[in-house]
């Protein structure tokens, strides 16, 4: 791969970028995470989406463990160089570590006092203990 690839991307103080993941089909933002070069690199070479853990300080490859993986089809980088659009086909319908399609899945709603609270909008689609059982 080539080095202006890299680049052209403005890296954080930690060496990272965000990365949205985005259904290809539907337009349904997914997720967010990070990447760092050998993320990017590995994405771009295997086709599959690879982030950088912060929590675990290793690369994730998005569903070795749920089998959730998200097949890469298109993927742009934004004017400022900061943030990578990924569309992707989203293996097993599930991108959440909840079990459901989207990490998007609560909303701002108005309660039956008039008062903004978050709610859940999305149903779980499969149980974190069945994706995760071999963790």
């Amino acid at each position: 791969m080539s080095d202006s690839i890299l680049n052209e991307i403005t890296w954080n103080d930690q060496g990272l970028i965000a990365a949205i993941a985005q259904d290809a089909g539907t337009g349904r933002v997914l997720m967010m995470a990070w990447m760092n070069a050998d993320a990017l690199m590995e994405t771009l070479q295997q086709g599959y989406a690879t982030y950088w853990s912060r929590s675990r300080q290793k690369l994730w490859r998005k569903g070795e463990s749920s089998g959730n993986r998200q097949k890469i089809h298109h993927i742009a980088l934004d004017c400022d160089g900061d943030a990578i659009l990924l569309k992707v086909d989203q293996e097993g319908g599930v991108a959440c570590h909840t079990g459901r399609n989207s990490c998007f899945y609560r909303a701002v709603e108005t309660n039956d006092q008039g008062e903004k609270e978050w709610a859940e909008t999305e149903p779980v689609l499969k149980s974190p203990q069945e994706m995760y059982r071999n963790d």
